[in-house]
């Protein structure tokens, strides 16, 4: 099935009030940011994309996926579900080498595995300040190792078209390089963040309150002027922080 759009139906927050939105229609290609403090029910909507929920959660959302209830088979057999979800809290427990690992899971998916894993090290070394090599064990990676490689797994192996990733800033992973590459691959992108830069990327920016969606925003035109200086300032903060990380001393 080409997923061409999914929609979230809403549900209610944590005093049982409807959400703020009728219905909410995302396209491929579309990246949207979920924003609002801790406890305000981030991680339960990208669980609920996740899951597929028909009001069957404690928040009694419902998604559709091209405007239909999605098949059963997507819920029921993780092989055929659409969606991959990358967590703060990813962490690998077959201690295997990568390069191993990845042919098994382009095996598990029926991926030719000539190539596979060559690009999905490559993409994980754009992401990641510290490089990855095909003999590293899996669970000798770092946070931000972990992360990166586990987005470049969903692009050329999973293959999944919605991508759900949960506060990639806190990974170490080079976030813009991240936004720019799930991107280019024309698929449905969702963050959690409470980074303004990730925000600001996003076409869309869902705000949280209270475990309901109270405003889909757009990001407007003022905004995309401004999220260029913004974007300066932070690559400039990304600069120290990795000088930092070699053990240089700064000078200013």
């Amino acid at each position: 099935m080409i997923i061409k759009r999914i929609t979230v139906y809403p549900g209610l927050n944590k005093n049982g009030e409807k959400e703020g939105f009728e219905e909410l229609k995302i396209v491929s290609g579309n990246t949207v940011s979920i924003v609002g403090p801790t406890g305000s029910g981030k991680s339960s909507l990208v669980n609920d994309i996740e899951m597929l929920t028909q009001g069957d959660t404690i928040t009694g959302r419902k998604i559709f996926i091209n405007g239909k209830i999605p098949p059963s088979s997507f819920r029921q057999d993780p092989s055929k579900n659409p969606i991959v979800l990358i967590t703060q809290h990813t962490n690998f427990l077959a201690d295997l080498p990568i390069d191993e690992f990845l042919r098994i899971h382009a095996k598990a998916r029926r991926i030719a595995a000539e190539g596979t894993v060559e690009r999905t090290i490559y993409l994980t070394n754009k992401l990641t300040g510290e490089k990855v090599h095909e003999k590293m064990r899996m669970t000798s990676l770092s946070g931000g190792q972990t992360r990166a490689m586990m987005i470049a797994d969903a692009i050329v192996i999973g293959q999944a078209p919605i991508v759900l990733l949960d506060e990639i800033e806190n990974a170490g992973i080079f976030k813009k390089e991240a936004m720019e590459m799930v991107r280019t691959e024309g698929k449905i992108i969702l963050f959690v963040t409470h980074d303004p830069v990730v925000a600001l990327l996003c076409d869309i920016r869902l705000v949280m309150k209270n475990g309901g969606i109270v405003k889909v925003h757009r990001t407007t035109e003022l905004e995309k002027k401004a999220r260029k200086r913004i974007i300066e300032q932070d690559i400039l903060l990304s600069v120290v922080r990795e000088r930092v990380r070699r053990g240089e001393v700064l000078s200013f």
